[in-house]
Parts: C-alpha cells; sequence; structure tokens
C-alpha cells in the first residue's frame, strides 16, 4: 500500500481549514487516455470518490492513448496546464522521467501484489496485467502455446496487433519478443508475418476486427476474459498462455514539477492506491489492482489463468533500445 505521513497530514489540514468560496476550489487537471477517462473507464468513479473527500474539482484530460498523453507533455513541457499524468506505463516510463518534468514523489510501498518489487521514485503504480493473445475457445479448439506454435500454425491462422509506435500493447509485444528471444526477435517476426491480418493504431481496433470474427486472435492481456465474464456472461473468449512467459504491463501515475496544485495532486496519487480506488478498476479497466482486495475483488479475476513466469527488461536497456527494436518489427514484418 502507498502510505504518506506528510500527505496525511495535509489532509487533516484541508480538513480543517475554513470553508473556501465556489471561486477558490482549486481544480486538478489530470492528463490521461480515452478509455480511462470514458463514461465506462475508471475516470468517472475515481472523481467522484476523490472530489467527495479533496474539497476541490477533477477534471480528466484525455488523448487516444498513453503514448499520445505523453507525447503532448513533451510539447507542451513546463507550460502544460495538467497536473499529473495517470496512464503511463512502464514502456514508457524511463522516456518520461528523462523529460524532468515528473516531480519525485515521498511514497513508501508496502504490501503490493505486483509480480514484481517496485522503488520508482517518480511513478506510483495503480493497475497491472499481463500481455496475452486471446482467443474463442468455440472457435480455436486448441490455441498455440508458445510463438514458435503460432508460426507453425496454417498461414490462414491470422491474428490482430497493434503498431508500437501510437499503442502501449503494441510496444508491449516488442518487448516481450525481445525478453523471451533477444537476438532471435528478428526471425520471430518474420515467422509471424504471414499470420498478421493487419497491425492497427490503436488496441480498440484491433480488439473489434477479433469480435467480429476477422481474425482468430487479438493482442490484449490475460484480464481481458474478465470483461466477457462479467459483463456478457461469456467464458469463451480466453487468453493462451506461452510457455515462453509473458511481459506484464503495470500503468502508472506521476506529479508534474509545474503542478499549480503539487501537494494537491500527491494526495490523488495516495488515493488511487487506496482500497476504496483499488475496488474501481479491475471491472472498470478491466486490470489487477496493485494491492489485494481479498473478497471485494471480483470471483471472475481469480478465477483468470495466470503465466507462470513474468518476463521483464531493465527499464535502461528499453529507452535506450525501443526504437530500434520497433524498427526491427517493422522490417521484418513489412
Amino acid at each position: 500500500m502507498v502510505k504518506s505521513t506528510s500527505l496525511a497530514l495535509a489532509v487533516l489540514a484541508g480538513l480543517f481549514a475554513a470553508p473556501a468560496f465556489a471561486q477558490d476550489v482549486p481544480n486538478l487537471k489530470i492528463y490521461t487516455y480515452d478509455g480511462f477517462a470514458a463514461e465506462w473507464g475508471p475516470g468517472p468513479g475515481l472523481k467522484a470518490g476523490f472530489e467527495a473527500i479533496c474539497k476541490c474539482t477533477v477534471d480528466f484530460v484525455a488523448a487516444d492513448s498513453s503514448i499520445g498523453t505523453l507525447r503532448r507533455v513533451q510539447l507542451e513541457g513546463a507550460t502544460t496546464e495538467a497536473d499529473l499524468i495517470v496512464g503511463l506505463d512502464t514502456a514508457i516510463a524511463g522516456e518520461a522521467r528523462d523529460t524532468g518534468l515528473f516531480a519525485e514523489h515521498n511514497f513508501y510501498f508496502d504490501e503490493l501484489t505486483l509480480p514484481y518489487g517496485w522503488t520508482d521514485k517518480n511513478f506510483v503504480p495503480f493497475d497491472y496485467a499481463h500481455f496475452a493473445f486471446v482467443y474463442d475457445s468455440d472457435k480455436v479448439a486448441n490455441p498455440p502455446k508458445s510463438f514458435e506454435e503460432l508460426i507453425a500454425m496454417p498461414d490462414d491462422f491470422k491474428i490482430v496487433i497493434q503498431d508500437p509506435r501510437s499503442a502501449t500493447p503494441g510496444l508491449g509485444l516488442v518487448l516481450w519478443i525481445k525478453a523471451a528471444y533477444g537476438d532471435s526477435a528478428p526471425e520471430i517476426w518474420a515467422g509471424l508475418k504471414p499470420h498478421i491480418l493487419t497491425v492497427t493504431r490503436e488496441w480498440s481496433e484491433s480488439y473489434n476486427l477479433f469480435l467480429e470474427g476477422e481474425a482468430d486472435m487479438a493482442l490484449s492481456y490475460t484480464t481481458s476474459p474478465a470483461y466477457h465474464i462479467v459483463e456478457e456472461d461469456d467464458d469463451t473468449i480466453k487468453a493462451a498462455l506461452f510457455t515462453e512467459g509473458h511481459f506484464a504491463q503495470t500503468e502508472v501515475a506521476g506529479v508534474l514539477k509545474s503542478s499549480k496544485h503539487q501537494d494537491l495532486a500527491f494526495q490523488f496519487l495516495d488515493y488511487l492506491t487506496s482500497a476504496d480506488a483499488q475496488k474501481i478498476i479491475p471491472t472498470t479497466n478491466w486490470m489487477f489492482p496493485v494491492v489485494d482486495l481479498g473478497g471485494e475483488l471480483n470471483p471472475a479475476f481469480g478465477a483468470l489463468p495466470q503465466p507462470e513466469k513474468t518476463l521483464t527488461l531493465p527499464e535502461a536497456e528499453i529507452e535506450a533500445n525501443s526504437g530500434a527494436w520497433i524498427d526491427e518489427m517493422l522490417k521484418a514484418i513489412q
């Protein structure tokens, strides 16, 4: 759990402060991606929950992806109106850190349920899942259990993936294959080429193609089946588990140095990892919470098969090489 003594004191001070005039109520501006801010995403619930305790207003400003959110902040620099960003992930955290735009926090982390430890001083995690290919078990009786098995499928067995330059799952796939195969990654990409129906700009485009029956598998997450179970009472959508292991995506939030409401922004980060906020995330963002919710976690998540092995790459290695790895992938599949 994220804890901060200074934040606790700040909250207490706020509770005993004199009531502010309406025009003095601070407005916390949060940059995020469109799915997070959507009416069906976690944004509205988090907004309502935090406004109930912060004596402030919260505005989510959405880009088409977390990569797009980072690009906007990079363009705006220190003049940005954003107080914090919610929805970056560990694949682009190093690039975000190197902008010099993000403040350090004073949280410490206790009892997180991430598949690995967390010590980052700029970013706070709020959910996670592993990248995976999903399939319809009514249509695919024997899904591939590795990239090699996927490559060996008949050429008419099609997958849809996302562009790593615009979509975090697409970048996640590049990192997944690199973490699993190292210097042999180009050979894996070349083997996958006959199976790639298309490369879409965003996740939603490729997932819709899969749901419409245009492709046999789509690049998504191990948690994606939970949506179909909870919202549609459909347990036929499953994630294929690969013997190589799976690369994990952890979504993070960070406060900007230029924020005019920095104390309030850090208070939001504290709230984001509280049990009240974490209860909102699983069935709105369809990811695992980063704290143990016990019986309050929807049972659909507890029933999801999970990888036996989590693959990782050092942040510095990702930052130094991701551009070259993306070029490597594009060259192999064109």
